[in-house]
């Protein structure tokens, strides 16, 4: 019976022991993640990088990091459709309101191929050591007749709506700019920050950011959100 419990022992000990290893290497993998303000704050000074609020809209237009994107973690599809324009070869800084929506988000960022930090504390340890916040601006809002009154009625007109925050808005800045040097007189790119003009963007039902409409004779012919390559917006404003 001695040689029995000795050895029941044993294996209870070197159990306990793979089971506290297993869970300190857990936490040390999500600690690795986790940065203080100041080290969050020399992370994202550096070239190169992207930083992601993981807050809501109105979360975010209360203050915001300068030059952060957004994406709503507590909004599945939003997240993920936003955050699949990210670059995985660029770090991300992400952050919340204290830090933990943005852990699980790194976590699963982290888990998807991206290499991420989080901001300990999130915002509010942010603003208890001083440091800046951006906030919408107080731009004049677009009102559904303004908006008409930009679309001449004898030109073939794309309206892109995007936003500064936004990672496919980013992805397809480049294919819009390229498009309008290359048909410069084919047809009118008007673009609107449909994350300032909120007032147009709730006009129009636009959910989505990017969305693109198209105008011929001013009445609207073509409208798509998200990602559109190049070769789909030619076709569609000849």
């Amino acid at each position: 019976m001695k040689i029995i419990y000795s050895g029941l022992l044993m294996f209870v000990l070197s159990t306990s022991v793979i089971a506290c290893n297993n869970n300190n290497n857990t936490t040390n993998d999500v600690d690795t993640l986790s940065l203080s303000v100041k080290e969050f704050e020399n992370g994202i000074a550096k070239p190169g990088v992207q930083i992601l609020d993981v807050r809501s809209m109105q979360e975010y237009q209360s203050g915001h990091i300068k030059n952060a994107l957004l994406a709503d973690w507590t909004n599945t599809d939003e997240f993920i459709y936003r955050t699949q324009s990210l670059d995985k070869s660029k770090p991300v800084y992400a952050y919340c309101f204290s830090g933990v929506r943005s852990a699980k988000a790194a976590q699963w960022l982290k888990e998807k191929g991206f290499k991420v930090y989080n901001l300990e504390g999130g915002i509010a340890a942010w603003k208890r050591e001083g440091k800046s916040l951006e906030g919408i601006s107080n731009t004049k809002q677009i009102s559904l007749k303004d908006y008409q009154a930009l679309i001449p009625a004898d030109k073939i007109v794309l309206v892109d709506f995007g936003a500064a925050w936004c990672p496919p808005c980013i992805k397809m800045e480049p294919i819009i700019d390229s498009l309008a040097k290359l048909q410069p007189n084919n047809f009118s790119l008007i673009k609107i920050d449909g994350g300032e003009q909120n007032t147009i963007v709730q006009s129009l039902g636009i959910t989505v950011f990017p969305t693109f409409i198209i105008y011929k004779n001013g009445k609207e012919v073509w409208k798509k959100q998200g990602i559109v390559s190049s070769e789909e917006l030619s076709s569609q404003l000849k």
